[in-house]
């Protein structure tokens, strides 16, 4: 942070005028906008909720074979195995437009930038996607649930 705010200031010196306050209050300035700019970057990619994986591991690495309801790991194990066929059905697009949402933060016109589509295209894949999810949770049934 502090080299690209050094940067800046070189970047933008043209830029200063001095019947405005001080070059200290102008690099402050600048300084704090840009701190803010880069927390707000930072939420939006969920780094501050971001769980550590290792550590996550080291906690559940001594899970019981029953969970607190009585359900088993098996049960577990066969919804992901249900959720991972789902996902298999959607198209590549839709399932990188959908995780790109979901799991990374990104808005639309940053997944279009980052998979070389048009923003509608991005919408697209989100919006289809998720009424295909939709249609095939509704149409089948988790493993260990009952049909409505």
């Amino acid at each position: 942070m502090l080299q690209d705010i050094f940067l800046l200031v070189h970047r933008l010196c043209g830029t200063f005028d001095s019947c405005k306050g001080s070059a200290r209050f102008w690099i402050l300035q600048m300084t704090y906008r840009r701190a803010i700019s880069r927390r707000r970057y930072l939420t939006s990619r969920h780094f501050y909720t971001h769980l550590d994986l290792d550590e996550a591991a080291d906690r559940l690495g001594d899970v019981p074979s029953k969970s607190a309801d009585g359900n088993s790991l098996d049960g577990v194990l066969e919804r992901k195995q249900a959720w991972d066929s789902w996902l298999a059905e959607l198209s590549e697009s839709q399932r990188q437009t959908l995780h790109l949402f979901f799991f990374e933060g990104y808005t639309f016109e940053e997944i279009a930038t980052k998979t070389g589509q048009t923003v509608g295209n991005a919408r697209n894949h989100y919006y289809r996607g998720l009424q295909k999810l939709r249609k095939q949770i509704s149409a089948g049934k988790l493993p260990g649930k009952e049909a409505v």
